[in-house]
């Protein structure tokens, strides 16, 4: 079977991004590629890291990467997780599908109140990919 190709696009490939990598891997990595890459690209999160491996996914091998890298990639769906990201995204030539879903930066909040939101933001992800990947089978 055919994996489809799918891109998780963001600002900086730190956070969200990368968590819909490593879920959309994890939950479908038999029926989807996914790859994950950023405007600005900078390092992976370490609170999404810390989040994701709480839920049994390990995306500490993942890292940043900019467009340059997935430029010869053909996608089946290309997602902007951010409204940065949607509004910088350049088109993706045979891209099949252009879908924006907008999620809160988790790394914008301080404190305690920071892995709460990385926490909050996986499972969102994760809510969102489990409904609309299994719509696009």
């Amino acid at each position: 079977m055919h994996k489809k190709n799918v891109l998780f696009f963001c600002t900086h490939n730190s956070a969200r991004s990368q968590m819909a990598e490593g879920l959309l891997r994890a939950l479908s990595g038999e029926r989807y590629q996914a790859f994950s890459a950023g405007v600005s690209p900078t390092i992976v999160d370490p609170d999404a890291i810390r989040a994701m491996a709480e839920i049994g996914i390990d995306i500490s091998g993942q890292r940043s990467k900019g467009l340059e890298e997935v430029r010869e990639t053909k996608f089946d769906t290309v997602v902007t997780v951010c409204d940065n990201a949607r509004e910088s995204c350049p088109l993706f030539s045979g891209a099949g599908n252009m879908v924006h879903k907008s999620f809160l930066d988790p790394a914008s909040f301080k404190g305690e109140e920071r892995i709460i939101a990385f926490r909050s933001i996986r499972d969102e992800l994760r809510a969102w990919i489990e409904e609309n990947f299994e719509a696009m089978r």
